[in-house]
């Protein structure tokens, strides 16, 4: 079964998709499992568990913390924006959910290598949409010297990017605990390349916009 696991949707400032239109897209392309995993809000999994799709809907949240993105996935309630990484994967656990390290080696918005090594994180993204082919292959790299699973996500903020990094797990799963429980066996694999050079670009000039915006406040 394929599952992405890092989409956003409209309620995602950044977001360009409802959950509606999510939700047929993953059908299209025979996605069995997706988590909506919007900044900082959690709105998105309450409509979509309303929609009755029949796709398996992890709920999920794309954290702010003080250094970097943290994408929490099996949480019911949103956690805090802004605060230490430490913390937050603290928060994230007792919650119930898994705390992954989102595209760590982003240049916006990643943790870094040492935020992830120095804390005690579930998994890596290690397959991400919207990094950079390197960066993709780094985390991959970085997973495996921690001995963690890997997740692969879109990172999705449209229709058409929906799938391009996945996570492979068991046909077998029923719900998110299973999803969830076959990334913490590591009965898993993450699939997608990444951005080329132009991609990314492109991506980095839009993420700077979006920052002035904001008034320079972090996603």
């Amino acid at each position: 079964m394929r599952a992405d696991l890092h989409v956003h949707s409209t309620y995602s400032d950044d977001g360009r998709q409802t959950v509606a239109e999510i939700l047929a897209r993953c059908k299209e392309l025979g996605i069995g499992a997706v988590a909506i995993s919007d900044h900082n809000v959690m709105e998105a999994h309450k409509e979509a568990d309303t929609l009755g799709s029949g796709i398996i809907i992890v709920p999920a949240m794309e954290i702010t913390t003080e250094a970097g993105h943290v994408l929490a996935l099996g949480i019911r309630e949103p956690v805090a924006r802004g605060l230490p990484v430490g913390e937050t994967i603290g928060l994230v656990h007792a919650a119930g959910g898994i705390a992954v390290a989102a595209h760590p080696y982003r240049a916006w918005s990643g943790l870094g290598e040492q935020n992830v090594m120095g804390h005690d994180f579930d998994a890596v993204e290690i397959s991400n949409g919207r990094s950079k082919r390197i960066g993709n292959l780094r985390a991959r790299r970085l997973a495996k010297r921690m001995c963690l699973p890997g997740t692969g996500g879109s990172d999705a903020h449209n229709v058409q990017s929906i799938g391009r990094a996945f996570t492979e797990v068991p046909d077998s799963c029923r719900d998110h605990e299973d999803v969830i429980k076959a990334i913490m066996d590591r009965r898993c694999r993450a699939f997608g390349s990444g951005q080329g050079t132009s991609g990314t670009a492109g991506t980095g000039i839009r993420s700077v916009l979006r920052w002035f915006r904001r008034g320079f406040r972090r996603m």
